[in-house]
């Protein structure tokens, strides 16, 4: 029962964080909170991780060359780590991901560890199937590509450099 409870409750998030409003109140509130709890907790904790898995995505300005740190959902693909640039289905790809096609190597925080990472663009085959884990994740995503329209939103690959 209480599994088809969550579930329920989870459809309903989706759904509603999928839509434009959702997207725009995911940007505005949620995110500005994930940088609060980050802060706050020493950089243990964010707001959004409660309900999903979430990061920090700390790279390098592609243009401005200064350290930038944003919060995103994540999925794991064994050791691997799979983030989705969706840009909440705007027409154009997130600032973080134009960041690790020109500066590759970043880190990521989650659960409080940092560590390095190398990222890629996932493409072809590897690229669907990691799309259709994504989804299964997170039904906003299915949204966002609509609203993307011919946008393709890249997958990236983030591989760990010990």
């Amino acid at each position: 029962m209480l599994q088809q409870i969550n579930s329920w409750i989870r459809d309903r998030a989706d759904g509603f964080f999928g839509s434009p409003f959702g997207a725009t109140f995911i940007r505005t509130t949620i995110r500005p909170l994930d940088h609060l709890f980050y802060r706050l907790s020493g950089r243990r904790f964010l707001f959004l991780n409660a309900f999903i898995p979430t990061l920090m995505l700390t790279s390098i300005g592609a243009k401005s060359g200064q350290s930038r740190t944003v919060p995103l959902l994540y999925l794991r693909d064994g050791v691997r780590i799979v983030l989705i640039a969706s840009n909440y289905g705007r027409g154009s790809h997130p600032a973080w991901y134009y960041n690790l096609q020109a500066n590759p190597s970043c880190t990521l925080t989650i659960a409080g560890r940092e560590q390095a990472y190398l990222a890629r663009e996932a493409d072809g085959v590897e690229r669907d199937q990691l799309w259709q884990r994504a989804l299964e994740l997170y039904g906003g995503y299915e949204a966002y590509q609509r609203r993307a329209a011919d946008r393709r939103i890249p997958v990236m690959i983030l591989e760990s450099v010990r």
